[in-house]
């Protein structure tokens, strides 16, 4: 502890320059601090984004069907892989996809429907919440209506529905290629328009009723694919795990991934971030070294003659390079947490306040997903900590030069100096 005092009173010798150090290592830690926050809300939000929206943790398909998307890979007992999620408390959402044509009047346009079961989606996925005109499909089959009349209702992505000139209320005729060789045709009504959640959904989604699917294909119940979201309760690995597990060796006759595997260029590009930040920080830890390393380098040779003295009077040249590396941990020590202390303030500031980009103009996609415009921080103690001792081992580095310089005095030239 008194080598800390001790310490403590040396850097303040010079209050100026040990000031202007003080400020910089301060403002760096700072800066670091807070682009950890950024870029962890980032990648928070994006994460959400990926895992809430429609993708979810993992997806369950049937071996082969990634690789052509046939109607005809559907997934083996369905139900049962619905109730072993259930029981593990993971929220499951059944889909059947198909390719068609959509029609309003004269205009027309390649679709690809999707079969889901409303109220599953409801509960696993915000899909059903990011409408932009009318609302999402009813829950039951059943009793449906629109202006007084039964309806079967459909909800169409935006850039579809701008392309069909579709509105809410539209009545748009299906035609598709239905299971069993025949022509499918049924006539539904517009409920609902998406707002921008993706490149595909926008361009092509056309959202029906599981059983409207089943009758206008033929399908037979036929289900492609089973998306899992467990609500941020487990890791998608985890999720995987439990749904192998429980499936007794279901996971040799299915094909169950997470997004990761789903999606490796977004997993890919999240793990870029975290390189990129790196290289970032290595930037302003550069900067706070160098600071370091010249006060010291200045503080050493203003007492050449006391350091002189010291080693005349039998003082270790160990001793020496310890107290002078002390000095510069005391130093980046009281910067760093002060720094530290900013950059929380920092990212609490923008976790309530995040930086709106929706002024860069246009929808945010990120590899074919839209995401919003609203870039918020996110605090971790590891984001915290990780910065702070990073650039403190920095400070104490940038010390030994001069620390070593110090402790190389020759005794009796160094009490000659002027």
């Amino acid at each position: 502890m008194n080598s800390f005092r001790v310490a403590w009173r040396n850097i303040w010798r010079n209050g100026r320059r040990t000031g202007i150090t003080a400020a910089a290592v301060c403002l760096s830690t700072a800066v670091l601090v807070l682009t950890f926050g950024l870029m962890r809300g980032m990648k928070v939000d994006t994460m959400h984004n990926i895992t809430h929206l429609v993708i979810g943790d993992a997806q369950i398909h049937a071996p082969g069907y990634l690789e052509d998307r046939s109607f005809y890979k559907a997934v083996d007992k369905a139900d049962a892989l619905l109730g072993i999620a259930d029981k593990a408390g993971i929220k499951a959402a059944p889909r059947s996809f198909g390719y068609g044509l959509v029609s309003v009047g004269t205009k027309s346009a390649g679709a690809r429907y999707w079969g889901v079961d409303p109220a599953r989606e409801k509960v696993a996925f915000d899909l059903p919440k990011k409408i932009m005109k009318g609302r999402f499909l009813s829950e039951k089959a059943e009793g449906r209506s629109y202006m007084g009349r039964p309806v079967r209702e459909l909800v169409l992505g935006r850039k579809l529905a701008r392309t069909l000139h579709a509105e809410v209320g539209t009545e748009v005729v299906a035609v598709v290629q239905a299971a069993d060789g025949s022509l499918g045709n049924e006539l539904f009504v517009v409920t609902g328009i998406l707002k921008t959640v993706g490149e595909e959904i926008d361009r092509s989604a056309a959202i029906i009723h599981k059983v409207d699917f089943a009758e206008l294909f033929v399908s037979g119940g036929r289900i492609q694919e089973i998306a899992l979201n467990a609500r941020d309760s487990m890791s998608p690995e985890q999720v995987v795990a439990t749904m192998g597990g429980l499936e007794q060796g279901a996971e040799a006759e299915l094909d169950v991934k997470t997004w990761r595997e789903l999606s490796p260029s977004l997993a890919d590009m999240m793990s870029m971030w975290d390189a990129g930040m790196w290289i970032f920080a290595l930037i302003f830890l550069l900067a706070a070294g160098l600071g370091v390393m010249n006060t010291m380098l200045m503080a050493t040779y203003e007492r050449i003659r006391e350091f002189g003295m010291l080693k005349a009077l039998g003082t270790t040249p160990w001793r020496i390079l310890k107290d002078v590396t002390i000095e510069a941990f005391t130093l980046g020590l009281f910067s760093c947490l002060l720094g530290a202390g900013l950059g929380v303030l920092g990212i609490a500031y923008l976790a309530a306040s995040p930086i709106d980009l929706s002024a860069a103009g246009g929808d945010l996609f990120l590899e074919g997903v839209a995401f919003e415009p609203m870039w918020r921080a996110a605090f971790t103690v590891k984001g915290v900590i990780q910065p702070v001792l990073v650039t403190l081992l920095v400070c104490v580095l940038a010390s030994l030069y001069p620390a070593v310089k110090a402790a190389r005095l020759n005794p009796v030239r160094a009490m000659q100096h002027v």
